[in-house]
């Protein structure tokens, strides 16, 4: 199929919402991105990837036109996403995503916990389509089994140092290695409305409150046929091992932070299963002096709104990841504590490479105490915390432009 009966195909099915983006304004043709991105949508920091790669695109490279090979757009996130990005393109299926690489003269892989999309980045060497991978962690069996993908791309960005290293020591044949963090940095896109709402019902006042943000050990995946698999039964012991010791390091926190600055808290969820362990994991424990100055989230939300509340925020403390991310994509300050798992310990280090080492405990070598004095610490100098947040986010901005300019020289 030729790219010109290809586009007429697309902008029949309505996923390239603007024919003018087929030329720029000097009448020359525009260059195609391809974008793997958008893995899940019951965790706000996959959701938020695309939105982070797309504001950078949009910044970045305005003449190129841009489709997104999504693997879950549901749940109101595609309509989130076109209200934001109205010129981009969704192809929808595999189908859709294959024949759309097959036109396209660049695929970006997107930010993630690893390549996920090799599928497509072997498609495209195939098809001698250049290809570059942005922002990931990386396994070592990745650095094993995937190495001809990452060795064939333009570039590979890990989101940290640890990979980026690992990948380095493993000889990638890349032309560029680098560290290039998640795109959730540069994520900017919000819902002031609902936030509002929040604010209102949990009778939150902007920049006099703090988020606290629980996470299991392993994310229970597993579906109910397969409670009983090996697999499942040791991680759900993992979790209910430690999942006390680990919120009450969070909840030290919560305490210190309630009886210090008279302010409120708000507890909220990254992924969805984690909005009815809210009080089970935070709240149930806490002392009864405190707890009526603790509002707890009784939903899943989507990143927008969740993105928006954070904005208001005094400090965060999560550990969770991405909150963390999307708090100082807003200027707020995020303390994170880093649970000793493979992927979690890898990726966590991006706190370090951008500078926020005092703002990351390694659970299981720090003490609640520490936790909260640090929490108290940026609460008592406001103005300091978020120059400091605004300085990590500035690097991150500087290396994810880098990562732009390396896609820009592979489309010249």
């Amino acid at each position: 199929m030729d790219r010109r009966r290809f586009l007429q195909l697309l902008s029949a099915a309505g996923l390239i919402p603007l024919l003018g983006r087929a030329q720029s304004s000097s009448g020359k043709k525009k260059p195609r991105i391809l974008l793997r991105s958008s893995w899940n949508t019951d965790n706000i920091g996959d959701i938020a990837h695309t939105p982070g790669m797309l504001a950078l695109l949009e910044k970045h490279l305005p003449d190129a036109e841009v489709v997104l090979a999504p693997w879950n757009v549901g749940h109101g996130v595609e309509e989130r996403l076109m209200r934001r990005f109205p010129w981009l393109g969704i192809a929808k299926t595999k189908a859709e995503g294959m024949a759309a690489l097959e036109s396209s003269d660049f695929f970006l892989h997107g930010s993630g916990p690893g390549l996920l999309a090799g599928d497509y980045a072997k498609a495209a060497g195939r098809l001698g389509i250049p290809y570059g991978i942005g922002g990931v962690t990386l396994t070592d069996g990745e650095l094993g089994a995937k190495k001809d993908i990452l060795d064939g791309a333009r570039f590979v960005y890990t989101r940290d140092g640890e990979s980026l290293a690992a990948l380095r020591a493993a000889g990638c044949a890349s032309p560029v290695v680098e560290f290039g963090p998640d795109a959730t940095f540069a994520y900017d896109m919000g819902d002031e409305p609902a936030a509002l709402e929040v604010l209102k019902k949990h009778d939150l006042q902007p920049g006099k409150f703090l988020v606290a943000v629980p996470r299991l050990r392993w994310t229970p995946v597993w579906k109910k046929h397969e409670e009983d698999q090996p697999w499942a039964v040791r991680k759900k012991q993992v979790n209910e091992e430690f999942a006390e010791s680990d919120h009450a390091l969070v909840r030290d926190a919560i305490v210190a932070w309630v009886r210090h600055t008279k302010q409120r808290v708000l507890l909220a969820p990254e992924m969805d299963h984690a909005a009815p362990l809210l009080r089970p994991l935070l709240y149930d424990g806490l002392p009864d002096d405190v707890k009526p100055h603790v509002a707890s989230l009784d939903r899943y939300w989507l990143t927008d709104e969740a993105y928006s509340v954070y904005s208001k925020a005094a400090v965060m403390v999560s550990i969770e990841q991405h909150s963390p991310i999307l708090a100082i994509a807003a200027g707020v300050p995020a303390v994170l504590l880093r649970q000793p798992l493979p992927g979690i310990w890898r990726k966590a280090h991006m706190w370090k490479d951008l500078g926020m080492d005092n703002w990351l405990f390694d659970i299981g070598d720090c003490t609640g105490a520490q936790v909260a004095q640090t929490v108290l610490d940026l609460a008592s100098d406001p103005g300091a915390a978020r120059a400091a947040a605004a300085r990590a986010r500035a690097k991150a901005h500087e290396r994810m432009a880098a990562m732009m300019g390396q896609v820009r020289a592979a489309l010249a």
